[in-house]
């Protein structure tokens, strides 16, 4: 299927129940990310919930329609301000639970803690390896990530999931954290009206982000937030540690739908 928003075409699919029917957990990708990188979990993430599950490729990812460089500095606030609503809208989204991985989670918790009124549906935010602020360790390994496509066969690997987007996409992540400019980004504004209740998952080994990342969010969040830290984990915990994120993820998406 595809999605409309922001006036770009989304490569989206949807698994399980309808809108109608359930609420619909909503899948924000990395930085890096696609509908196809997120491999088995959408589908394992139904049978473990039994609720709908929406992902899509952001504009400039995947098979949605290709992005012009640079991106904007402030791209997350666009993606969770201006186009995540359109996105819900178009998939007749009532009630949602985001789940997003780090730059996805940064855009969920700026959406959450919007003051939207299309925030208003959702009931509960699922956040791995998130952003808040911009820490040197991220800088390092997004400087490392850089010199791996120019050198490695990252591109390609990378391809596999972007095609013809795959420089678009992996640019306009890596220039947009390496500018300078970056290093004032922070989304910690946004967290008290973030009343919704949080699962934060952090992987021990995580080289993007450290546990202040999740002090911040926990410190400062409206709403309950409860975390779980994964050893034997890097910036993926949904595929380094697939059974202990979903075991999670189920436990809290039935706290939260009651």
């Amino acid at each position: 299927m595809d999605l409309r928003a922001g006036g770009h075409r989304l490569e989206a699919a949807w698994l399980g129940p309808g809108p109608d029917d359930a609420p619909t957990i909503v899948l924000l990708h990395e930085g890096l990310g696609t509908v196809r990188g997120w491999r088995d979990f959408p589908a394992r993430l139904l049978a473990a919930t039994g609720l709908g599950v929406l992902v899509y490729s952001r504009w400039g990812y995947g098979q949605s329609d290709p992005v012009s460089l640079p991106r904007p500095l402030t791209y997350m606030h666009d993606e969770a301000l201006a186009s995540l609503p359109e996105v819900l809208d178009a998939a007749a989204v009532r009630h949602a639970i985001l789940l997003g991985h780090s730059d996805g989670a940064s855009i969920a918790l700026i959406f959450a803690g919007s003051g939207l009124p299309a925030a208003q549906r959702v009931l509960g935010v699922v956040l791995e390896a998130p952003h808040v602020f911009v820490e040197d360790l991220s800088v390092q390994s997004i400087a490392a990530a850089a010199e791996a496509y120019r050198t490695t066969d990252l591109r390609d690997r990378l391809s596999r999931q972007h095609g013809d987007n795959v420089d678009g996409a992996f640019w306009g992540w890596n220039r947009a954290w390496l500018d300078p400019g970056f290093r004032a980004w922070n989304i910690e504004a946004y967290l008290p009206r973030v009343g919704v209740p949080a699962l934060v998952i952090q992987g021990e080994g995580d080289p993007y982000g450290t546990l202040a990342q999740v002090d911040a969010i926990e410190t400062k969040s409206g709403g309950p937030v409860s975390r779980l830290l994964l050893p034997l984990c890097g910036h993926a915990p949904h595929r380094d540690r697939p059974e202990a994120t979903i075991e999670a993820v189920a436990r809290f998406v039935a706290e939260v739908t009651g």
